[in-house]
């Protein structure tokens, strides 16, 4: 049997919410590169996460896309209550997300995340608009820094 260090048995999620399809293909590239160095991952709209599968999630990456400033505020309060009821303190986290003009969600996830004690990687991951074939690399690289990030934590 494989130890947890060569990423068998190790779990992340890529949560995000996309209001025109952007942040869902950001959301499914990272997710690509984390299976890609051998941990389990999915990606999923934060409709459809059950609280379980946060908690037993090593790592989780939040993403949305920016609204007037602002993360949408049905993510916001996924964050402080879902998220937040599961006590994920000490996991890895990541944020990212598209936008058009700003791109603050991103840097708000991070705050919020950091703020109940998970480990979030630097820097944040904005892409303005659709992403390109070289954003959907910058996403895999990301997904490729979360796995080794918890293939190093679970030593």
């Amino acid at each position: 049997m494989k130890s947890r260090k060569d990423g068998i048995g190790l779990k992340a999620l890529v949560v995000y919410l996309s209001t025109s399809g952007n942040t869902k293909a950001m959301a499914e590239a990272i997710a690509n590169g984390i299976t890609a160095k051998n941990v389990d991952a999915k990606a999923i709209s934060f409709y459809d996460v059950k609280p379980e599968e946060l908690q037993e999630a090593e790592a989780i990456a939040i993403g949305s896309s920016t609204f007037f400033n602002k993360m949408l505020p049905p993510m916001e309060k996924f964050i402080n209550e879902t998220l937040a009821a599961t006590n994920p303190k000490g996991k890895i986290g990541a944020a990212f997300g598209s936008y058009g003009w700003s791109g603050e969600a991103p840097i708000m996830i991070a705050e919020k995340m950091r703020d109940m004690g998970i480990v979030v990687l630097d820097p944040v991951l904005r892409i303005m608009h659709t992403p390109t074939e070289k954003d959907i690399l910058e996403c895999k690289r990301l997904g490729f820094d979360i796995a080794e990030k918890l293939k190093h934590k679970s030593k």
